[in-house]
C-alpha cells in the first residue's frame, strides 16, 4: 500500500446524470469509506488553462463515509453539492466512465474531447484507466471485430439495407440487427423469421442514424446473457467467488440489458465462459483495457464493454464479496508501483499489472 490516501477521479457522462445503482457510485464511495480522496467529473468540466495546467470543475463528496450509495449521490446531487476546480493532474488515477453512446445525439463532441484531456493527463503521470488512446479506437463496436473470430458471433456491418437483407437471409431469417455505436440494448431488433415489411422497418430504424449491425441469431439468447467482468485482463475474482451474474427478461422482450428491464441472477463462468475470457484477454491487455465486462451467450460473446462496464454493485448484492473494495485496493498497488518505478512503467503496463 502507499503510505496516504489515493486521490480518484472519476469521468463520468454528467454527474446529474448519475444514479445510485451505477458501478461508478458505488466504486466512489468504497473509496471515501476507505479513506481516499474523491472527484467526479462531467465530460464538459474540463480546463486547460494558460499555463498549461489541466483543471476540471468537480463534484466532491461532503461526508468522510456513507452508509449506502444513494446517500453519496444525494450529496452530489443537492442543492448545496461541493462543486470545487481541482488540479487533475494531481490525481493519483482517473477512472474513465462515461458512455459515448449516451451523447451521439446532443453532445457528439464530448466523449472525444474528453479522452484528449484524459491523453494529457497519462503525460503529466497520471494514471489512467482503461487507457485514453486505446479506449479512442474502442468508440464504437467495430473495435469488436479485433478479437478472434471464433469467439463473435457471424456479423455484417453496413448502411446498404439490401445487404442486410441478404444477410438475414443467409441465416435462416433469423438474426440481431443494433446500431454500430449504442448501448443499453437501445434500438436493438431481433428478427424472427417471419420477414416482411417489419424487417425494412428495422433497418431503416438504425441506419437512418449511421451504421447497421447484423449478427446471427444465437438460440441460446432466449435465456439471457452472462456478465462477467474482467480486471487486468482476468475474470474478476474474490475469495473464490467470481463477478458474474446472468440477465434475463421475462416479459418477451429480447433484450436482457438492465436498462432495458433486464433481471439478473447469481451465476457461475462455466467452461464456455472462461474459454472466452481467455481468448480476448492478450487484446484486453494489451490495450489497457483495466476493467471490462464481458457479454456472453453460450460459447459467443455478443459484445465486450470497455467504455463503462457495470455490475460491480449487482455481483456485490448477489455474492455478499466486496469486489468494489478489491478493485481500490488494486488501484493503490499500481499507484505504488508507479512510485517505485518512477515514471519507468508506460500507461498500458501500470494499466494490467
Amino acid at each position: 500500500m502507499i503510505d496516504r490516501p489515493l486521490r480518484l477521479g472519476f469521468v463520468v457522462n454528467d454527474v446529474a446524470t448519475e444514479k445510485d445503482n451505477y458501478t461508478t457510485i458505488r466504486l466512489a464511495r468504497t473509496a471515501i469509506n476507505r479513506g481516499h480522496s474523491v472527484a467526479l467529473i462531467g465530460l464538459e468540466d474540463f480546463i486547460y488553462d494558460p499555463s498549461g495546467v489541466v483543471h476540471a470543475r468537480a463534484h466532491l463528496p461532503r461526508r468522510d463515509a456513507y452508509d449506502d450509495d444513494a446517500a453519496l449521490l444525494g450529496d452530489l446531487h443537492g442543492d448545496d453539492a461541493r462543486v470545487e476546480r481541482i488540479n487533475v493532474e494531481e490525481l493519483d488515477v482517473l477512472m474513465l466512465r462515461s458512455d459515448p453512446a449516451e451523447e451521439a445525439v446532443d453532445r457528439p463532441w464530448a466523449p472525444n474531447s474528453a479522452l484528449l484531456f484524459a491523453q494529457l493527463v497519462v503525460a503529466r503521470g497520471v494514471i489512467v484507466l482503461n487507457d485514453p488512446i486505446h479506449l479512442t479506437d474502442a468508440s464504437n463496436k467495430t473495435y469488436f471485430q479485433h478479437f478472434p473470430e471464433e469467439v463473435r458471433p457471424v456479423t455484417c456491418i453496413s448502411r446498404d439495407a439490401e445487404q442486410i437483407k441478404a444477410f438475414i437471409a443467409d441465416q435462416g431469417g433469423r438474426g440481431v440487427i443494433k446500431p454500430l455505436q449504442g448501448s443499453g440494448g437501445q434500438g436493438v431488433f431481433v428478427v424472427n423469421g417471419d420477414g416482411g415489411a417489419n424487417v425494412n422497418q428495422m433497418i431503416d430504424a438504425v441506419i437512418r442514424d449511421g451504421y447497421a449491425i447484423a449478427q446471427e441469431y444465437l438460440p441460446k439468447a432466449v435465456d439471457g446473457d452472462l456478465r462477467l467482468l474482467t480486471l487486468n485482463g482476468r475474470p474478476l475474482q474474490v475469495d473464490g467467488r467470481y463477478a458474474c451474474f446472468r440477465r434475463y427478461n421475462d416479459s418477451g422482450d429480447a433484450r436482457s440489458n438492465i436498462s432495458a428491464g433486464g433481471k439478473v441472477e447469481l451465476a457461475e463462468p462455466d467452461a464456455d465462459a472462461l474459454r472466452l475470457a481467455e481468448l480476448v484477454a492478450p487484446k484486453l491487455v494489451r490495450d489497457g483495457m483495466y476493467l471490462a465486462g464481458l457479454d456472453i451467450v453460450g460459447d459467443k460473446l455478443m459484445e465486450v464493454n470497455v467504455d463503462t462496464p457495470g455490475g460491480i454493485n449487482m455481483a456485490e448484492e448477489l455474492t455478499g464479496v466486496d469486489f468494489s473494495g478489491h478493485i481500490i485496493n488494486d488501484l493503490a498497488r499500481k499507484v505504488r508501483l508507479r512510485n517505485e518505478y518512477r515514471g519507468n512503467l508506460t500507461n498500458v503496463e501500470l494499466a494490467m499489472l
